[in-house]
């Protein structure tokens, strides 16, 4: 019922855009709404160039992450947040601290709110990621790509679950229940992929270490 409640709110929201837009999205519209809405579980794995897992996090429908990076120039940090939302990973808001060189508010994409610190939050972006999963170039640790809290504490809840349901059968690809989980400490400067993958199995415990 939860993920059908996501879908709803989703077709609503994509409802509100101008028409040029809806037109232009269509097919990921359609493609993000029309997500499976059984999807019992999910992980997040962050790949090296060679399709090994660096990290692993268990991701369940619902469950939500950020992307965060220090800016190259200005050092500030920059946010993109998404959710599994049904088996589909959705960029739903992105938060921006000054209109840096290339972190402008894209007209027409998402509302642009203040944060009251002189940034802002773009919100209700609800942009599907094809495929579900993108690839990027990890930066060095002054950049520092790493993964943060969408909602508070439940990324290290997530992860302290699997790491005692697991136990010996742990991947060694999960890490400790802590946050931020620094990509570039583990590929600085080289490209990974970030995938939100489906699993068959009923638990994001089994999701993880499925011999279980």
């Amino acid at each position: 019922m939860q993920d059908l409640d996501e879908l709803n709110r989703c077709n609503r929201r994509r409802a509100k855009r101008p028409a040029l837009l809806l037109l232009v999205s269509l097919a990921l519209s359609i493609w993000t709404c029309a997500a499976v809405a059984d999807a019992q579980s999910g992980k997040l794995v962050i790949k090296d160039s060679e399709g090994q897992a660096l990290i692993t996090l268990p991701m369940p429908p619902g469950s939500g992450w950020c992307m965060a990076w220090n800016h190259s120039v200005k050092g500030f940090e920059v946010l993109d947040c998404y959710r599994n939302v049904a088996g589909q990973m959705v960029l739903e808001r992105s938060h921006l601290p000054d209109f840096a060189a290339g972190l402008d508010h894209i007209f027409e994409r998402g509302r642009q709110l203040s944060d009251g610190h002189g940034g802002y939050w773009i919100e209700d972006i609800d942009e599907p990621v094809p495929g579900n999963h993108y690839r990027l170039r990890a930066g060095s640790m002054k950049v520092d790509h790493r993964l943060v809290n969408r909602d508070r504490g439940r990324l290290e809840t997530l992860i302290r679950q699997a790491r005692e349901d697991c136990a010996d059968a742990l991947p060694a690809s999960v890490p400790e229940a802590v946050t931020p989980i620094s990509i570039s400490a583990l590929a600085a400067n080289q490209r990974v992929s970030v995938n939100l993958e489906d699993c068959e199995e009923e638990t994001s415990t089994q999701c993880i270490c499925p011999q279980q």
